[in-house]
């Protein structure tokens, strides 16, 4: 048995459709917003109740339908939480299991392609064995690495220590292929694939370093688009990346475009808490850590100004994080000041207090799911 596998020619991109034959309900990995009547259709004509819409990372060439999904058939959205798709009702991390009927899926955390990036296991009822890798694992290739946050040794470990543990029966589904290929196996991608097969770490950075391939044409509409599960202006989800202007520096930013601006190379990520609170309540992994008044007695940062101007060097927008979007505004107006592009992000790391006075329950970068480390 295996997945309904649908293409868009604009972007090369495969969605699948997965069910259970007896409960009819279903699953769909990776929607494509101009094919949603493709995919509705689809739907009908097998008598499918769709239950999940699920993302393997923000895609930068293509613009999903999950949202809209969701609104036409009921489907809640699920998404890598590591990949800041806050909209999305469900943020899997690794081992997570999505159910439809009697079938699930396990979720695979395979960064490299993007910090985020998720893989999908589906043990069939006839007994077959199938991943579907999105951008991690191609035919006989593998996602780029060079920007929204890849990284070439993580995509390494993700091919060689995760991918490939699995049987080499276990049939590949990748979310592309530009040459009309479907499917692969385990198997054969761990013999013959021309990224990775029989190469060294060393070797394969090598390879990535040397791609030099163009930027995605929709990359600057789909990725923020796609941080909202595909919902743009006209379906209320474009108000979360607008920047607002503001008095005295470049604007205010929600936490989604903050993180999308560094995934994408824009801006420079800068918290501007203490080192007490970093290490205490939580730190955004590769934020430059500066600290705008420090303890004891909360005295101002001497060494702000420098580090600042250092930390934006190539002459990157920077945006700024506090607990709740007040230290980082002085900070962004002292930004200004220096001659930066600088940005408060709104509600800060860990947004306002509730009614009960507790925080990280009304907003801030943890309430979203966005990239976060403790200790």
């Amino acid at each position: 048995m295996n997945p309904i596998q649908l293409f868009d020619p604009a972007s090369s991109t495969y969605t699948y459709v997965l069910f259970d034959e007896v409960t009819r309900e279903a699953l769909l990995i990776d929607p494509v917003d101009e094919q949603i009547e493709r995919d509705l259709a689809t739907l009908r004509q097998y008598g499918l109740k769709l239950l999940w819409t699920v993302e393997t990372h923000a895609h930068a060439d293509h613009i999903t339908s999950a949202g809209l999904l969701a609104e036409h058939t009921g489907a809640r959205t699920a998404a890598p939480a590591g990949c800041g798709i806050s909209t999305a009702a469900v943020q899997l991390g690794d081992g997570d299991v999505l159910e439809f009927g009697s079938q699930r899926i396990r979720a695979l955390h395979t960064p490299g392609h993007t910090a985020g990036s998720m893989s999908y296991v589906w043990d069939a009822p006839d007994g077959g064995k199938h991943v579907f890798t999105g951008d991690t694992l191609l035919i006989n290739g593998c996602g780029r690495s060079d920007f929204q946050s890849g990284s070439a040794e993580a995509l390494y470990r993700s091919l060689t220590q995760v991918l490939f543990a699995l049987p080499d029966e276990t049939i590949v589904w990748p979310a592309h292929d530009y040459q009309g290929r479907t499917h692969s196996s385990i198997g054969a991608e761990k013999r013959s694939n021309a990224r990775v097969a029989g190469k060294t770490l060393a070797e394969f950075v090598a390879i990535m370093d040397e791609l030099h391939l163009p930027r995605p044409r929709r990359m600057d509409e789909a990725v923020p688009a796609n941080l909202s599960s595909g919902l743009r202006h006209d379906a209320g989800g474009g108000a979360l990346l607008q920047s607002r202007p503001a008095q005295g520096y470049a604007g205010d930013v929600s936490p989604q475009l903050a993180w999308h601006w560094v995934q994408t190379g824009e801006a420079v990520l800068v918290d501007v808490r203490t080192d007490a609170e970093r290490e205490w309540v939580g730190f955004v992994p590769g934020a430059v850590p500066l600290a705008w008044k420090q303890w004891p007695g909360m005295a101002m940062n001497a060494g702000f100004d420098d580090g600042l101007k250092s930390a934006a060097a190539g002459g990157k927008k920077v945006v700024l994080l506090c607990r709740s979007g007040v230290r980082s505004v002085a900070a962004a107006k002292r930004a200004t000041e220096l001659g930066l592009e600088a940005y408060n992000i709104l509600e800060g790391f860990e947004g306002d207090p509730d009614e009960h006075a507790q925080r990280g329950r009304k907003g801030g970068w943890r309430f979203h799911k966005l990239p976060w480390r403790q200790g």
